[in-house]
Parts: structure tokens; C-alpha cells; sequence
């Protein structure tokens, strides 16, 4: 074995031959003081995770449930003025559909009793000629006997079909509704 103290050895040549000894034993010593320290702090970094994820849950949560409460009552809002509207419109309509009702009948009221008055050969002619619908009910409201003289005075096919129309609205079978 070489000895390491030489007595013409300086202090400088000494050092030297220590100090790769020394640095290895240091770099040796490095990795496991790492090592030990790492595992520790992922368990104790895993652990806060863990905790602060706890300790969040609950007001995340009730964010969450804010936000939903939130976004339902703006739909909400929504869907109540859109139902405003539609009764807005509903009524609108109805008052519409009122007036044009009460102008039919007085329209077919007074143009029955124009056909009234007429002459049977002369009402067939115009009414041959007009809506077959409002022909119908012209004659409907007209007396049995004017009405069987302006049919007998009318074409065959059209009278047939007014006869048919008038036929189908006496019907208790007819349903009710138009559709």
C-alpha cells in the first residue's frame, strides 16, 4: 500500500490528492439525502393536494349550484315573456277572429236578404258563380221554397254540390272540427 503522507509533500500536493477523494464522498452523500427527502415531499405535496381539494369541495360546489340557480332563473324570465307575448298575440287574435265573425254574419245576413228580394233565375245565376261556401249558406238561410227555385234555376253539377255542402252541415256525424 502507498502511503498517502509523503514528507516532502506540500500542503498544496496534499490537498490536491484529497480532494477527489473528498468530492466523491460528497457526491455520494448528495443523492441520497435527496432521496430521502423527495418521497417525503410528494407525500406531504399529495396530502395538501388532498386537503385543499377536500377543503374546496363543498364552496365549489355551492358555486356551482349558484351558477345553475342562476342560468334557470334567466331561463325562466325567458319562458314567462315568451308566454306573455304568445297571450299577448293570443288575444289579439281572438279579437280578430270576433270582429270577422260578427262581419260574416252580418255580411250574410244582408246579403241574404238581397237574394231574398231577387228573382230565382237571376239569384242562380250569381250564385253559381260565387264561393261555393258562401253560395251554401246564402241558400241555407234562404226559405225552403226560394231555395228549391234558385237550385232548380242553377246548373246540375253546381247545385248538386251546394245541395251536397248543405246536406253535410245538417249531418250530426260531420265532425265539429274544421281540420
Amino acid at each position: 500500500m502507498k502511503t498517502i503522507l509523503n514528507h516532502d509533500m506540500t500542503v498544496l500536493q496534499l490537498l490536491r490528492r484529497l480532494a477527489l477523494p473528498a468530492a466523491g464522498l460528497v457526491l455520494l452523500s448528495i443523492p441520497s439525502a435527496f432521496a430521502q427527502e423527495h418521497p417525503e415531499g410528494d407525500i406531504t405535496s399529495q396530502d395538501e393536494i388532498k386537503q385543499f381539494c377536500t377543503n374546496i369541495a363543498d364552496p365549489a360546489r355551492d358555486q356551482r349550484y349558484l351558477l345553475q340557480k342562476q342560468e334557470l332563473e334567466k331561463l325562466r324570465a325567458d319562458i314567462d315573456a315568451r308566454v306573455a307575448e304568445m297571450d299577448k298575440r293570443k288575444a289579439e287574435y281572438q279579437d280578430w277572429l270576433k270582429r270577422r265573425d260578427d262581419f260574416l254574419k252580418q255580411a250574410e245576413a244582408g246579403l241574404t236578404e238581397i237574394y231574398k228580394k231577387m228573382k230565382p233565375d237571376a239569384a242562380a245565376l250569381q250564385l253559381q258563380d260565387m264561393n261555393i261556401e258562401v253560395a251554401s249558406a246564402v241558400i241555407m238561410r234562404l226559405s225552403p221554397r226560394q231555395s228549391s227555385l234558385i237550385l232548380n234555376e242553377m246548373d246540375p253539377k253546381k247545385a248538386a254540390a251546394i245541395a251536397s255542402i248543405i246536406a253535410s252541415a245538417s249531418d250530426p256525424n260531420t265532425s265539429k272540427d274544421p281540420s
